[in-house]
């Protein structure tokens, strides 16, 4: 699961790989706010979202957030994430295809682990940014 990614080999500045998410669809809204609880019908329903000032219907923030953290968990065991942080930027809408990116911005050993710091980043095709972010996660060496 770790994808060759090595504490030793990694530099800051490096990036890990992207993780690009299907575009978002109106099934998958709806499957998300039954998951999360979260039936605002701006996500939901585009008179009630014009109603509200937006254009139309918006992603759940927190669906974005979830694909940041999947970048994480397609890299590494969930154990291995110490801290995971974000804060949103912009919305994202219906047919959107977002892309998770992250790259290494510190190293250290701390308490026997090997821990890599991480800036993280969600952004729209356009490549506007969605969501910034930054977390914290144990590597092991897979290097003799």
């Amino acid at each position: 699961m770790q994808n060759n990614i090595d504490f030793e080999t990694m530099r800051i500045g490096d990036s890990i790989p992207d993780l690009v998410k299907a575009p978002i669809t109106r099934t998958q809204l709806a499957l998300f706010a039954g998951a999360s609880g979260d039936h605002n019908p701006i996500h939901l329903d585009d008179a009630e979202a014009r109603a509200g000032g937006l254009s139309g219907v918006i992603a759940h923030g927190m669906l974005n957030m979830a694909f940041l953290a999947q970048l994480l968990t397609e890299l590494l065991p969930q154990t291995a994430v110490r801290s995971f942080k974000s804060r949103f930027a912009a919305m994202a809408y219906p047919s959107d295809i977002i892309t998770c990116k992250g790259v290494v911005c510190g190293k250290s050993r701390e308490n026997g682990e090997n821990l890599l710091e991480l800036d993280l980043l969600a952004e729209n095709q356009q490549g506007e940014v969605l969501l910034k972010g930054s977390a914290t996660v144990v590597l092991k060496n897979t290097k003799s």
